[in-house]
């Protein structure tokens, strides 16, 4: 079986993630490409070297420029900050490089559309990291869609709700600064959303939005993650520059209706992503908090037994399930980033492009930057204006 060499940029949360999925595939998955983890990059040498040892890469860096350009290497993996995407993909791209890149895909609609250009003029196959796409059970929702078993859709409502920033002395992240991350919740769990509705529904053709930012000012943090941070020695803030919660209404390309929310301050919510879809002939519930499950609705059952059903994705006829363990068995967070590593690896071997891919990346950086628009003069924004 053939090997991949990776170099992956990024080494904390989505670098374990990721790594943890390379590390699963040839167990489960013997007949796909063999992911190789080659080498790790990141700008701290002492954590990255950590980082490797703890995740299983054959070497470290700090130079991902170096690092692109190897010969030995055939896939960059880019899960830095967002502001590091585009120089680190195109330089890649040039380089002859294959890339994964996380979501959102850049911290412009122009910058991931340069990413864009790059990838096709390479020739490179290219992809974005909207994991969720990968749930068994959200496929079962895009497969009961395709076979119209839902009929005509006419809603589509999502929520991505979170709680983590509720802490007012919690530090100043470099998610919670313009310059790095892009925007807030909107960019980072708005985005996953949007995408969703892309994957599920249509385009969306037609947005209009408000956003909040509750707390303005937070502790300068000593060290910081993306998700974490610890606070520095003195009493010093900074300005937060980001959405602390945006909403949103949306007209998509085949009529339907949608409405989303991203928020990090809906107490009590971890991590609640969820929609719900309803249609003509049914409706179907998702949340990824339960994400073997998914609640299914038929107006043709009979009046007295209607009602949503709980459908547990977990048998060899849903998407993937069948690889991992056996039915009703559950698998977690970490199988939906191996799904969408599957999808790659397979799109490098039948030389196609994988979905979602940067073309994904970039419609919804297209959506994102029209709701940011719609905030600023409040009003409706066509999408394609942009």
């Amino acid at each position: 079986m053939a090997k991949l060499n990776i170099g992956m940029v990024g080494y904390k949360f989505m670098g374990k993630a990721h790594s943890n999925a390379y590390r699963a595939l040839p167990m489960f998955f013997p007949d796909r490409i063999k992911p190789n983890m080659k080498v790790i990059c990141g700008r701290n040498t002492e954590a990255v070297s950590a980082a490797a040892e703890q995740f299983g890469w054959a070497e470290h860096t700090s130079d991902w420029k170096a690092l692109v350009s190897r010969e030995d290497i055939d896939l960059i993996d880019i899960n830095a900050p967002s502001n590091a995407h585009k120089e680190i993909a195109v330089a890649a791209a040039t380089a002859g490089k294959h890339l994964y890149c996380e979501k959102p895909l850049a911290l412009s609609l122009q910058d991931s559309r340069d990413m864009l250009e790059a990838a096709e003029n390479a020739g490179v196959k290219h992809m974005v990291g909207f994991n969720y796409r990968f749930a068994p059970a959200v496929m079962l929702a895009k497969k009961l869609i395709d076979e119209g078993r839902l009929g005509d859709i006419y809603h589509f409502r999502a929520w991505f709700l979170q709680d983590w920033l509720v802490d007012p002395d919690f530090p100043l992240a470099w998610r919670l600064q313009k310059e790095i991350a892009g925007s807030g919740a909107h960019g980072d769990l708005g985005a996953h959303l949007i995408d969703m509705s892309h994957y599920l529904i249509a385009d969306i053709t037609e947005v209009i939005g408000m956003s909040e930012t509750f707390i303005k000012e937070r502790p300068l943090p000593e060290e910081t993650g993306g998700l974490s941070a610890t606070s520095g020695k003195t009493t010093e803030t900074g300005p937060v520059t980001v959405d602390d919660a945006t909403l949103f209404l949306v007209r998509f390309g085949n009529g339907a209706l949608g409405s989303f929310e991203a928020t990090r301050f809906a107490t009590g919510h971890r991590s609640t992503n969820s929609f719900e879809i309803n249609g003509s002939k049914g409706s179907v519930i998702f949340d990824f908090e339960r994400m073997n499950e998914l609640q299914v609705y038929f107006t043709n059952d009979k009046e007295d037994v209607q009602g949503f059903r709980r459908v547990l994705a977990t048998d060899p006829s849903h998407a993937y399930s069948g690889i991992w363990w056996p039915a009703g068995h559950p698998i977690g967070y970490e199988h939906t980033f191996t799904h969408a590593f599957v999808e790659f690896l397979d799109a490098i071997e039948q030389d196609r492009q994988p979905v979602p891919n940067f073309n994904d990346g970039v419609k919804c950086q297209q959506v994102l930057e029209a709701v940011e628009q719609s905030i600023k003069e409040r009003k409706w924004i066509d999408v394609s204006s942009l």
